[in-house]
């Protein structure tokens, strides 16, 4: 999320999920979207995007939110792990383990730079 973050696309972002969790996700794809218009930058309205489409069977579309997603958040190892789900249900095997390979060298590399991993 942005250092100040958009009350509207934090409210639209909100309703999203609500949407999500009622397994509406055609229409929380479209309050996702709404978010992100509100606040480009709106990562967990990035994230909802994904799942919602990738719910309403929309896969391609899923794929690219989610690389729009690693646009934004490009060193995020959940967005590159969302990345490799969608990309998983699309069929794309190969490009669905690759993701999943880059989110785990993410995932270590923030290990590795963490003052409590040192001995």
């Amino acid at each position: 999320m942005t250092a100040n973050p958009d009350p509207t696309a934090d409210s639209l972002s909100q309703r999203g999920l609500d949407l999500l969790s009622a397994g509406l996700s055609a229409e929380a794809a479209q309050a996702f979207r709404a978010a992100i218009a509100a606040d480009a930058a709106h990562v967990e309205a990035h994230h909802g995007l994904v799942r919602a489409l990738r719910d309403a069977g929309r896969l391609e579309a899923s794929v690219a939110a989610a690389l729009a997603l690693i646009a934004l958040t490009p060193g995020d190892p959940l967005a590159h792990t969302a990345l490799s789900i969608s990309l998983q249900y699309a069929g794309h095997v190969p490009e669905a383990e690759a993701a999943a390979a880059r989110a785990r060298v993410l995932e270590w590399k923030i290990q590795l730079q963490s003052p409590e991993t040192m001995p």
